[in-house]
Order: C-alpha cells, then sequence, then structure tokens
C-alpha cells in the first residue's frame, strides 16, 4: 500500500482500535454491573435493548449526515461524546450511585453517538483505499475489532470491574477520548463534490436524503436479502447474548471474574475469519459463507442450551463466531463496492437499521422467554428460530451474484485515487 494511502488508512485503524477497546471494556463490565444488581432476565435484557435502542431511532438521520458533513469530525465529535457520557457514570458510581437506570442512561446516549461514528467508519475505507484493496483493508480493521473488542477488551474490563465498578468505566471513557483524538489525524472526508471545491452545489433535506438513501437500499435486492439474514442472525444472537451472563454464572457455574472468557474465546474465531476471509471466500463463494452464518451459530446455541461442559460451550461459540467474520467481510465489501460513495453513508444507515434495529426486540423477546421458560430454553428456541428463518433467505444468495454486484463505481475509483497520487 502506497505510503500516502497507508498514513490516513493507519489514522482510522488506530481510532477504531481505541473505541474497539472501549467497547470491550464495557462490554464484561456492563452486564456484570446489571447481574450485582438484579437476577431478573427481563431486566438484565433491558441492558441490550437500551444499548441498541438508537439503531432505531437514530440511524437513518446519522445516515444522511455522513454523507453531508467531514466524517472525521463525525469520528472525532462522536467519541469525545461516549468517553463524556462514561466518565460521569463512573463518577457516579465512584461516588455510590449504583443504580440500573443510570447505566441505562449512559449506555443509551453513548448508543446514539455510536450510530453516528460506526456509520461514519464503515463508509470511510472506500474513501481510503482503492477497490482492489477493499477485502484486505477490511479484513485488518475487522480483525482488530474482534482482537480488541471481544479478545483483550472483556477480560480486562471483568478483571476492572473485580476491582471496582468505577474503574472499567473510567478505562473505558479514556479509550474513547484517544480514538477521537486518533481521528483527528485523518484527513478532511467531506461530502463527495465538496472536497473536490464544490460547495455551491445545491443541498436537498435531511427528510429527502434519507428517503433516497433508503430507497436506493431497498431497491437494490442481493444487499436487502443479505441485510434480512444478517438481521436474523442478529435477532436471535440478541435473544442469547443478553442472557449469556445468566446461563454462564448460572447453570455452567463460571465466576464472575471468568466471564470474560466466553467473550474472549468467540474472539478467537472472529479474528481467524477476518485474517482467513481473503483466502477462504474466494476459494468457498460468498454463497456458501453465508449458509454458514446462518447455521453454525444456530447449531451454538443448541449447545450452549442443552449442554453442561464449558469447553464445549466455547468451542461452539468460538465456530459461530469465525463464521460470522467470514460473512461479515463478504457483506461489508458487497456494500461498499456496489453503491457510490455520495449515497454510501445513507444506504450502510438503512442497512443497518434493518440489522441492527431488530437488536432491541430480540434482546426483549429473549428475557421474556428467559422469564417464562427458563435461560436454557430461551436457547434452544433460539437455535430454532434462526434456522427456519435465516436458511430460506440464505438459499437465494448466489456466489455468482455476489460477484456481479460487486462492481467498484467509477466515482469511487477516482477517490480512491486521489488519495492514492495525491492531491
Amino acid at each position: 500500500m502506497p505510503a500516502a494511502l497507508r498514513r490516513p488508512f493507519t489514522a482510522l485503524w488506530a481510532s477504531q482500535a481505541s473505541s474497539n477497546l472501549a467497547d470491550g471494556l464495557l462490554q464484561a463490565a456492563a452486564p456484570l454491573l446489571v447481574a450485582t444488581l438484579t437476577r431478573d432476565p427481563l431486566v438484565v435484557a433491558g441492558m441490550t435493548v437500551v444499548q441498541f435502542l438508537p439503531w432505531l431511532v437514530v440511524t437513518l438521520p446519522a445516515g444522511a449526515l455522513a454523507d453531508r458533513m467531514d466524517r472525521r469530525r463525525i469520528l472525532v465529535v462522536g467519541n469525545g461524546l461516549r468517553a463524556a457520557g462514561f466518565a460521569l457514570l463512573a463518577l457516579a458510581l465512584a461516588g455510590g450511585g449504583h443504580h440500573i437506570a443510570l447505566l441505562y442512561a449512559a449506555v443509551f446516549t453513548a448508543g446514539c453517538a455510536e450510530t453516528m461514528v460506526d456509520n461514519a467508519a464503515l463508509t470511510i475505507p472506500p474513501r481510503l483505499v482503492p477497490r482492489e484493496e477493499l477485502e484486505r483493508a477490511n479484513g485488518r480493521l475487522f480483525a482488530t475489532q474482534s482482537v480488541i473488542n471481544t479478545f483483550v477488551g472483556p477480560p480486562a474490563g471483568a478483571a476492572l470491574f473485580a476491582l471496582a465498578a468505577s474503574a472499567a468505566f473510567f478505562t473505558g471513557a479514556a479509550a474513547f477520548a484517544l480514538a477521537g483524538l486518533a481521528a483527528l489525524l485523518l484527513p478532511p472526508l467531506l461530502p463527495t463534490g465538496e472536497d473536490h471545491g464544490h460547495r455551491g452545489a445545491t443541498r436537498t433535506g435531511i427528510a429527502q436524503d434519507i428517503r433516497s438513501g433508503w430507497a436506493h437500499f431497498w431497491g437494490h435486492g442481493l444487499l436487502r436479502r443479505v441485510a434480512f439474514i444478517s438481521a436474523a442472525i442478529n435477532f436471535f444472537g440478541a435473544a442469547t447474548g443478553g442472557l449469556l451472563v445468566l446461563l454462564v454464572t448460572g447453570p455452567y457455574r463460571v465466576p464472575l471474574s471468568g466471564y470474560g472468557l466466553f467473550v474472549a474465546v468467540p474472539a478467537a474465531g472472529a479474528i481467524a475469519g477476518s485474517l482467513l476471509a481473503a483466502h477462504v471466500v474466494p476459494r468457498i463463494g460468498g454463497g456458501p459463507t453465508t449458509w454458514l452464518a446462518a447455521l453454525v451459530p444456530a447449531a451454538g446455541y443448541a449447545v450452549l442450551g442443552l449442554g453442561h461442559s464449558t469447553p464445549l460451550a466455547l468451542t461452539a461459540m468460538f465456530g459461530a463466531a469465525l463464521a460470522a467474520s467470514l460473512n461479515q467481510i463478504v457483506v461489508s465489501t458487497l456494500r461498499q463496492a456496489a453503491v457510490l460513495d455520495e449515497l454510501l453513508g445513507r444506504v450502510t444507515a438503512a442497512y443497518r437499521l434493518i440489522v441492527l434495529g431488530v437488536v432491541p426486540f430480540g434482546a426483549l423477546t429473549g428475557g421474556l422467554l428467559g422469564r417464562v421458560l427458563g435461560v436454557r430454553a430461551a436457547f434452544v428456541a433460539a437455535a430454532l428460530g434462526l434456522a427456519l428463518v435465516a436458511i430460506p433467505l440464505a438459499s437465494r444468495v448466489t456466489t455468482r451474484a455476489l460477484r456481479d454486484a460487486e462492481t467498484a463505481p467509477p466515482s469511487r475509483n477516482r477517490t480512491a485515487r486521489r488519495f492514492r497520487d495525491g492531491p
């Protein structure tokens, strides 16, 4: 990768790594805090609901803003807001304010900022690298996310929480602040047209931008189909993810300090998938990868709900994470390669509205199932549900259709060349 191209990508990489570290710390600390305050499955699942509720109410405006604003500024401001929110929560915890409502409020506020940051970050790689290097660039970003967000962060978050609840949240706030500082090293990422000096172009309204982005997404049959597959995976993942801490610290009899292991071990699968995607996906094809992303997690939920062996449960989670990681890179590359840069923020937001908007409903469903049927039964129900919903959808996604859709738009090639050859 040329030096002129490598420097801005490294800045993005560093910013994402720091924010993923914060996410990983909080991924362990937040459910542990809830679990120390209540054993009600519905209240525990409520953590996931408030975490992902912003994707329902904020994501479409976030996508429109990503196509209208400097994407670097979005990363800087958004990470700064997340740092401030969790710093305030940590101060409250240090002062003895151990209330679920405080945690819910902090997580929801940070989630609103996260929709802005994540949506903008996903649109940046095509501005920094040429089409032929997108898979490798995405693989590096997702591998780093997997290592830090789920392999490094959660064990560290659990260890910090064991020392003091506030310590984990103070550290997460500092990591978000570093992510914002790293984003300052990115070049300006103005909307297409403005970065060429065309600031006088007529602007449409936010509502019209949102409608045009949604229409483009919905009119792309293949992108819409893979979105519904990913939504099914996320729905049932949320139904079980909110209850995992109860399953692990209850029937599996794992101590609180060991909970991070159940988040860290699957990260090894996600890392393997991210690093191997550029070699594995071309050999097995994007279509079979989609099948694996649906079937392997379904089998993993069944193992978790029916089994009693911790090593077997961790193995199942490893396999599910590997399959999901491979599929994530297939879908991200499809979206980045098939959508023009000036629409990418809005189309990404429409995609993520479907994919992540189901998460609160999945978490709520899992909490209700856990309360009525028991925690183990909720995992078994998720295994059956995912198999029944995702498999018919996956059967209509073929490797040939994915390859045909992954044609780089001319506007993106020109943008990538600007960074490669200089202004």
